[in-house]
């Protein structure tokens, strides 16, 4: 998958993907908190407002990734 997953589903499993880059410390915290932000978004049915999470949980998430890497000299 290149870029920004297009859909919740990709987005979801591009997410959980992504937690073996944390600190283990931080591991649990950040799956419970997407799967936590799905299950609070799972009603949304507008595609416009759909595609806006999507686009702002994947930037937040890079920006948590990054954030770490700096932490961790990597």
């Amino acid at each position: 998958m290149k870029g920004i997953p297009q859909t919740p589903i990709q987005l979801y499993k591009y997410l959980l993907r992504q937690i073996p880059k944390l600190p283990v410390e931080s591991q649990s915290y950040y799956r419970n908190y997407i799967k936590g932000n799905f299950r609070s978004h799972s009603d949304e049915i507008d595609p416009e407002r759909i595609n806006e999470i999507v686009k702002k949980f994947y930037d937040d998430f890079q920006w948590i990734l990054k954030k770490y890497e700096n932490k961790m000299g990597k």
